[in-house]
């Protein structure tokens, strides 16, 4: 995964942790469901929700075995509770078998007018179909492309064609006040390197500063080089810039930058999507040598347009690792409608894409009643799921041909991804977490000593929530000792 867009994943993440406000209290029993059954949760785990403050009946806990033997769990399962991020096991899952591991994704540029000797007479159309992994490294490949067509100078407007997603209603501020972060950047057809810009501040103690380096160039941008360096912990580095970024092409730096942090990036949600495209391509294209006398504008791809070139992604089975390991809820949400655009047609709709979720779930043998889709990604307020239908999921993917693909695409916790720092049943559980105020929540697989597997969700919805990474961690402890 280009390194930017990794950065802007977990800082995401992290960011949004702290994010939103309470989330409701768990619902009853789903009608209809047999009482949760199993073995009592282990007196570490319980201790340790104590010692949070979070009452038991706040936390869900189901432990299935995916072999003969194994031991089960089930604590406050069947209520519908906000999962936060392990929702995105829910779209990731559903794409694998609605789209197949080898789906791709296609973005492409037509010629509407005239190309005499390099110079096209008209407009320069690029199609999106909804790349979630067009940064900038492979939009500058498609540029080379557009180059190797014969194109040198554009005499007309570059018109994006967003149509493959309908107008999705979004104000970057509304969800937690904060729109200017990376996470709060809204789907997009023709989303271009999440519509992110990355500052990088880079040590240089000889000199007394930190050299500021902005990714990707958008053209007219205005960027001082350097500011001041500060001795001390690292700390909070962001306050101590005092930075104002409010306009991404104009950004101001008015503090100084603790020289102890080593080199750290500040993502931004930059600019409008139209006139992000504009700066960034044309940065690009001229660059190389190109020539645009026009601008960028928004419209449906002209009858009659020649295609000049086009860029497929990886295959899905590839990008679901972004998604999940690194927890990255732009790409969720790009992956969501692209379900919606299949099974439903195009401009694709968030509705769409949660039918055809719902449809998929269903025909598995899986009805979820309870389940609330809102974007995929689990940013959100509204969505629910149940516990145990989360882990009855799990446990259907594992007998599933897709299962290897799925597991893959997990953290694997103490070596990578969002769960790379935790010590909790080390090498031994390929798990998603999730985490937003008064949300925390893991689920995934994991292999105990004895040699089973189990399929393990934990969920928390409670104030007190942000202090129960304990409490999980003694569970798959408990589990990888003594399943």
């Amino acid at each position: 995964m280009h390194r930017a867009a990794r950065l802007l994943a977990i800082s995401s993440l992290g960011i949004a942790s702290v994010a939103i406000g309470a989330a409701p209290p768990a619902a009853p029993p789903l009608a209809g469901r047999p009482p949760a059954g199993g073995r009592e949760a282990p007196a570490a785990y319980a201790a340790a929700l104590r010692e949070a403050g979070i009452p038991q009946r706040s936390a869900a806990v189901v432990v299935e075995p995916l072999d003969a033997g194994g031991l089960t769990l089930a604590e406050n399962a069947d209520g519908a509770m906000s999962p936060a991020s392990t929702m995105k096991l829910v779209t990731t899952w559903a794409a694998l078998n609605l789209l197949g591991p080898a789906y791709v994704w296609r973005t492409e540029v037509y010629a509407a007018g005239t190309l005499t000797d390099g110079s096209l007479d008209g407009a320069l159309v690029f199609r999106g179909g909804g790349d979630p992994t067009l940064v900038i490294e492979n939009l500058w490949l498609l540029v080379q492309r557009i180059r190797a067509a014969g194109v040198r100078e554009i005499r007309g407007d570059v018109v994006l064609d967003r149509t493959a997603f309908a107008p999705v209603p979004h104000d970057p501020e509304d969800f937690d006040g904060a729109g200017d972060r990376a996470y709060n950047a809204g789907p997009d057809a023709l989303l271009v390197n999440f519509k992110a810009l990355s500052f990088d501040f880079v040590p240089d103690p000889a000199a007394g500063v930190a050299r500021i380096v902005a990714t990707p160039q958008l053209a007219g941008m205005a960027l001082q080089q350097t500011v001041r360096g500060s001795d001390g912990a690292c700390g909070d580095w962001r306050a101590a810039l005092r930075g104002d970024v409010s306009n991404p092409l104009a950004p101001v730096f008015r503090g100084s930058y603790p020289l102890a942090c080593g080199t750290r990036s500040w993502h931004v949600n930059a600019l409008d999507p139209t006139p992000y495209f504009s700066a960034v391509f044309r940065a690009l294209w001229e660059q190389g040598g190109g020539r645009w006398s026009g601008r960028a504008r928004e419209g449906p791809l002209p009858a009659g347009a020649r295609l000049l070139a086009w860029r497929e992604s990886r295959p899905l089975a590839e990008v679901i690792r972004d998604i999940n390991k690194f927890s990255n809820n732009v790409m969720a949400r790009q992956l969501f409608l692209t379900i919606g655009a299949e099974a439903g047609g195009r401009p694709a709709t968030t509705a769409r894409a949660a039918e055809a979720v719902r449809a998929f779930l269903a025909d598995r043998g899986q009805p979820m009643p309870e389940l609330v889709l809102d974007n995929g990604s689990g940013l959100s307020r509204r969505e629910r799921i149940a516990p145990a239908n989360l882990a009855a999921m799990l446990a259907d993917a594992w007998r599933s041909p897709l299962m290897p693909e799925l597991v893959a695409s997990l953290p694997i916790t103490g070596i990578d991804g969002t769960t790379r720092t935790r010590r909790a049943a080390a090498g031994a559980a390929h798990v998603k977490t999730g985490m937003l105020n008064d949300v925390r929540a893991i689920a995934g697989y994991l292999v105990a000593d004895s040699g089973r597997r189990y399929a393990i969700v934990a969920v928390i919805n409670h104030p007190a929530a942000r202090g129960a990474q304990r409490a999980h961690d003694a569970l798959l402890d408990w589990l990888r000792r003594n399943g």
